[in-house]
């Protein structure tokens, strides 16, 4: 069986890349993009900003004390999705197997093209080059049989890369590769396996399967597999939605169980408009709550109806509540809730959290 041409194309620093583009004075510059103030947290950051260490989901308090003269860009969400509309219908020129990752990356499977071409990189060279003709902005391509190192490939050559990885060098790739950069390995899961020595491709090509399970559970065949270059899944051009969520970040830590009460009510408001917006219906709703101290816990319940109004969806949450603790030693700097499990069947999902703020006086 043929194998499938993989390209990976991810938007270099997308949001501060705009930024950068439309303020030609920020260009060459350390930017954060993000909402300045004690809470913000960069969204992204330039490669300029990088260098000091300033990343994605870092505080901006911790970023400015990295890059004192970093530049703080307010996100423009919507702006930046009519950028990315554009680059996907350059990607519809090429083919129709196209699956978007988030707002700045997506796997293309053109094993099959609408050019009729043989080679994957003559594609994606051409991708980029209409990307930066027609936003002029530049992006990184990865060529692969699978997505798995198609992924990879193309955080290999940042900024403006591209790089193949060709079936016959993928197990030798794979062997000298840090085990950071595997799909699906965090911070936690890379120091576990650092504790049981493992380091790299080779080193967690030498586990058994077995072992992987014990160590990782469903992650283990996973990771078992990517070691020897599989990845049998498919590009997806169309996912049914699983979950709509939402998740506040406060100005300041609450503890009182009135502002609790209070913060819970509008983010219950602020869910019940995206289900109504996203015409989504799930079973299960989850309240994640986040500690001053960044610890991170949640609960869930599923009930047999639908959840979509209000009037069904606050009492439970206020249920979940009660399964929280907090108090002046145990403040909540972040809260959040999604609705899941639109079919029968309990599923086990990841809700997609979309953050905001509430600017709250509980004083």
């Amino acid at each position: 069986m043929d194998r499938r041409k993989i390209i990976h194309i991810d938007m270099d620093a997308f949001f501060a890349s705009v930024e950068q583009r439309d303020h030609p004075e920020w260009s060459g510059k350390p930017l954060a993009v993000c909402r300045d103030g004690d809470r913000g947290v960069v969204s992204t950051a330039s490669y300029e900003a990088r260098k000091y260490g300033v990343h994605s989901a870092m505080s901006i308090q911790m970023a400015k004390r990295l890059c004192p003269n970093l530049i703080i860009a307010a996100s423009h969400h919507s702006y930046y999705a009519k950028i990315s509309h554009q680059i996907h219908e350059i990607f519809q020129d090429y083919t129709d197997k196209i699956e978007p990752i988030s707002i700045d990356e997506a796997f293309l499977d053109v094993t099959v093209n609408k050019k009729g071409s043989d080679l994957a990189v003559d594609i994606a060279k051409e991708i980029k080059q209409r990307i930066f003709e027609t936003v002029h902005l530049t992006a990184s391509a990865g060529i692969s049989y699978n997505k798995f190192l198609a992924k990879i490939a193309s955080d290999y050559r940042k900024p403006d890369g591209l790089f193949v990885i060709h079936p016959d060098k993928a197990l030798d790739f794979i062997a000298q590769l840090p085990i950071e950069k595997f799909w699906g390995v965090g911070p936690k899961t890379a120091l576990r396996m650092h504790h049981v020595g493992i380091f790299n491709g080779l080193q967690l090509r030498q586990c058994s399967v077995n072992h992987l399970k014990e160590l990782f559970g469903k992650s283990g065949p996973v990771f078992y597999n990517f070691a020897r270059g599989i990845d049998e899944r498919p590009v997806i051009s169309e996912h049914v939605r699983k979950s709509v969520g939402c998740e506040q970040t406060f100005l300041e830590d609450i503890s009182i169980r009135s502002s609790v009460i209070i913060a819970l009510y509008h983010i219950v408001l602020e869910l019940v408009e995206r289900l109504k917006k996203d015409d989504f219906r799930g079973k299960t709703l989850t309240l994640k709550i986040k500690y001053g101290d960044f610890t991170q816990k949640s609960k869930s319940i599923t009930q047999q109806k639908y959840l979509r109004e209000k009037d069904t969806i606050l009492p439970l949450a206020k249920q979940l509540l009660t399964q929280f603790r907090f108090d002046a030693n145990h403040p909540i700097r972040l809260m959040g809730l999604s609705v899941s499990n639109p079919h029968e069947e309990v599923i086990d999902t990841e809700p997609h959290w979309e953050e905001g703020f509430l600017d709250f006086d509980f004083t």
